[in-house]
């Protein structure tokens, strides 16, 4: 009885649309994130242990884009390399990167057919192969926690502007 539902909950769509829902949080979290930081605190650090909030968002992009950039087109290069804060140095440019790195991760969600292509292996920039399910969970968990940093420096610029 568990075996039939198993097999039918892995044909089915129900694990890539879990995750397709977890990577659009990601960017609308990201978004918000740097709607609300003032434009002259997007990459001011608040301590020297941490990055600014301008970093942190775009390397959680960064993680994103490179993931689904390799699994769309074989393009494993790290994107923080071109995103740098010369570039998109205000909020709006920001938010119209984190735009084009989630059509990047759409066009790959859109190409996950069913959660059995979740146990195939895909090649990585390190040369080996991993299963894709496996590839996208250590994307998510890399990207939060970059994206956590984030988080934690708007709360230290907020607090430090209200004591000051």
């Amino acid at each position: 009885m568990n075996e039939s539902k198993n097999a039918q909950t892995f044909g089915g769509r129900e694990i890539v649309e879990s995750l397709d829902r977890e990577f659009a949080c990601l960017h609308l979290r990201s978004c918000s994130l740097i709607e609300n930081t003032p434009a002259d605190a997007l990459y001011s650090s608040t301590t020297a242990s941490l990055p600014s909030i301008g970093e942190s968002v775009l390397r959680c992009a960064a993680v994103i884009e490179q993931t689904f950039g390799g699994i769309t087109s074989n393009l494993w290069d790290d994107p923080f390399e071109w995103t740098l804060p010369e570039y998109l140095s205000t909020p709006a440019k920001v938010i119209e990167h984190l735009g084009e790195v989630e059509e990047t991760r759409k066009r790959a969600f859109s190409s996950f057919d069913v959660d059995a292509c979740l146990v195939k292996y895909v090649a990585t920039p390190a040369g080996g192969t991993r299963p894709l399910l496996e590839l996208l969970r250590e994307t998510l968990a890399r990207a939060a926690d970059y994206q956590e940093r984030a988080v934690v420096a708007l709360d230290l610029f907020r607090t430090s502007n209200k004591s000051q």
